[in-house]
């Protein structure tokens, strides 16, 4: 048994992991945050685009001094009717937040930063530790369990991404169901920054977005520009993997090289390739966020949403991680951390921009 007992556990070094800590340690709260990477944005192969408002919450003016790769100022909407892109092209735009700026981010770095961040503000960060467990006595979570030691806290926060392992052995949430669950596969082609200007009409720091609904019949594609790369993927339902003869890397090429796309590829050089499971979001399907001593925030609560041309998750990840750690605060100042005080935390994610962009797709 630890002697020392932290007044909050976060499990999970991604964007609402980092939010909760970072939230609590400027509060004046005693928190760790342990990550099973050897830093954080290690395991994370997100990446991809970052709309801002719910970090304008956190750090204000935050691309001012954060990692952001560009601004996307320009975005593409395509169906593929048999083999044909039919693209509709507009300024960036937030559908569902007014007056929202979205950037394009490579998880690698911005958490990185983020995580400096929560450390600056006084959150002890634990790199290279799997959590095996949650200690729980009387019925309630009271830490964590890690390579055979109980670390105590008065309340844990589980952020620890799509599978939640550990929420799925507390009950909090279902095994991820395939008719619920996507695949997304993506690779980082490294080109020079007057490249990618030229090619998509920007200037630097500027952006462009592109989805592809559709693709194949069985996937969507996107691109999104970074500062000197380009994210390329394709993402489909699990439960379509297995009815298609084609397998996920070949839909990945035929996209890569489809007519519209390669030209904007070419000359690059390949820099990362990764996969990465997520949830197709929709409020129905929303995990259990609070529990005694325990609250649920980001991908592990499902808080994701890729549906037509809409795709995104670190908005939610921020804003429920945002909410997960002011509803800490007040536990912690009321000393309550019983199931029924903190379900404040799943009526302030009801009333939030979470929900409404989980409703709103779901029209």
């Amino acid at each position: 048994m630890s002697e020392d007992k932290f007044e909050c556990i976060v499990v999970g070094g991604g964007l609402a992991g980092l939010t909760a800590a970072y939230m609590l340690a400027n509060a004046g709260r005693e928190v760790m945050l342990v990550e099973r990477g050897n830093y954080c944005g290690s395991k994370n192969v997100t990446g991809g685009r970052m709309y801002g408002h719910s970090m304008e919450k956190i750090i204000p003016g935050f691309a001012e001094s954060a990692p952001v790769e560009r601004r996307i100022v320009r975005e593409r909407l395509s169906h593929d009717e048999n083999g044909s892109f039919v693209t509709e092209e507009c300024e960036s735009r937030d559908p569902l937040i007014e007056n929202g700026e979205s950037f394009s981010i490579l998880r690698s770095r911005f958490d990185r930063w983020f995580a400096d961040q929560c450390e600056e503000a006084g959150v002890m960060l634990i790199n290279d530790i799997l959590v095996d467990d949650l200690y729980v006595s009387d019925g309630k979570v009271c830490g964590i369990v890690a390579a055979d030691e109980v670390m105590e806290s008065d309340l844990v926060i589980l952020a620890e991404g799509v599978n939640g392992l550990l929420a799925q052995k507390y009950g909090m949430k279902e095994a991820l169901k395939q008719e619920e669950t996507e695949v997304g596969v993506k690779e980082v082609i490294r080109l020079s920054p007057e490249i990618i200007n030229e090619r998509f009409g920007v200037a630097d720091g500027e952006g462009v977005a592109w989805m592809v609904n559709g693709f194949e019949g069985v996937a969507d594609g996107f691109l999104y520009t970074n500062r000197d790369s380009i994210s390329v993927g394709i993402s489909m339902p699990i439960a379509k993997v297995r009815e298609t003869e084609k397998s996920v890397p070949e839909i990945l090429n035929d996209f890569m090289n489809h007519p519209e796309i390669a030209p904007l590829l070419e000359g690059g050089v390949l820099q990362e390739h990764s996969a990465h499971l997520f949830p197709e979001g929709r409020a129905s399907s929303v995990s259990k966020t609070y529990g005694n001593g325990i609250l649920v925030a980001g991908d592990t609560a499902g808080f994701c949403v890729n549906f037509g041309d809409t795709l995104r998750g670190m908005d939610l990840a921020v804003e429920s991680g945002r909410l997960a750690a002011e509803t800490a605060v007040k536990a912690l100042e009321q000393n309550d951390f019983s199931e029924e005080y903190l379900s404040a935390y799943q009526k302030a994610l009801e009333e939030s921009s979470v929900y409404s962009i989980l409703r709103a797709v779901e029209v």
